[in-house]
């Protein structure tokens, strides 16, 4: 079902982090923010970092692995979608989010705006540690692009299949992402409802796929026409979620895929036209009183063959 399908999407959506970049984001900058202490910022976000098994949260927690930052225990943790984590240390509650979740816990100002501006501009994600008492530290990371994403999206265009993003990162990070892999469109910010509601609006234009790897892409790969997993870095709930799973991260698979669903419907159609041809001229000959016994073994088992043989030339595709 899903490989006759492939021929006829229209629209392809992407999510970004694991899925167009390479999905192992670095730490680049990290800023006190306040009057908050150095040491005590770095360890209550790594022991936040260190429960989540977002890139993003990953590449923090590394970062403080390997300056040997002591973790602390950490109780009642909570994953966001969309936003970050939060979680109890030491009786105080600590968020470790976005840009969005700084903006619901109402932490934001004008200061903090323009340095948020000024990191995510250089096509960074910054995540925020929050108490309390407030903002005490950014933490920039990076990730870079996959150059088989550029490949694939290329490939997807000619094939007259359009793109867009679907991303929760900061929508400066988006459009810096989006300019590099040539992505008709993009979309930032996006919580997994938002993402959800995007693919249903494609959906109105056409066959639309969608293509995640992590449990914030989930509603969207159920709602899409065809829900491709990166099934080498994706996370358990997108694999099962999806329609088709890539078996590693390489994006070129899905033109590949679409090409192949371009040649399983031709070939589909040649073999119904020749067992129909074969059929039809059988019952003219046996209309006509020229029909053996040969040709009747012809047109049922002879037929039969033509059509597997036809079939398998599907395998050099």
């Amino acid at each position: 079902m899903y490989l006759e399908e492939g021929r006829n999407l229209t629209w392809l959506a992407f999510d970004k982090t694991g899925t167009l970049t390479h999905g192992k984001p670095a730490q680049t900058d990290f800023v006190l923010w306040g009057d908050a202490d150095l040491a005590e910022s770095r360890t209550l976000a790594a022991s936040l970092a260190a429960r989540s098994d977002h890139p993003v949260s990953r590449a923090v927690a590394l970062a403080a692995q390997v300056e040997g930052v002591a973790l602390r225990e950490v109780s009642d943790f909570v994953a966001l979608p969309g936003r970050g984590v939060s979680g109890d240390i030491g009786g105080t509650l600590y968020h470790l989010g976005n840009h969005r979740m700084v903006e619901e816990l109402g932490e934001c100002s004008p200061a903090l705006e323009a340095r948020l501006s000024e990191l995510e501009g250089m096509g960074k994600t910054v995540v925020m540690l929050v108490s309390t008492e407030g903002v005490q530290a950014l933490f920039a990371v990076a990730d870079t692009v996959k150059d088989s994403s550029r490949q694939a999206i290329a490939e997807l265009h000619a094939m007259g299949i359009k793109t867009m993003m679907l991303t929760g990162d900061n929508p400066h990070t988006t459009e810096v992402i989006a300019r590099q892999v040539g992505i008709d469109r993009a979309l930032g910010n996006l919580l997994p409802e938002d993402k959800l509601r995007e693919v249903e609006k494609l959906s109105l234009n056409g066959s639309t796929g969608m293509v995640g790897d992590g449990i914030n892409d989930a509603p969207a790969l159920a709602r899409a026409n065809i829900g491709f997993a990166m099934a080498a870095v994706g996370t358990d709930t997108a694999i099962e979620t999806a329609d088709v799973a890539l078996m590693d991260d390489d994006l070129r698979k899905i033109p590949a895929f679409v090409r192949l669903s371009q040649a399983t419907a031709s070939i589909l159609k040649q073999n119904i036209a020749l067992a129909l041809g074969i059929k039809a001229v059988f019952l003219l000959l046996t209309f006509t009183g020229h029909a053996t016994m040969w040709m009747a073994v012809f047109a049922d088992m002879g037929a039969s063959l033509l059509v597997v043989g036809n079939g398998l030339r599907l395998l050099r595709k």
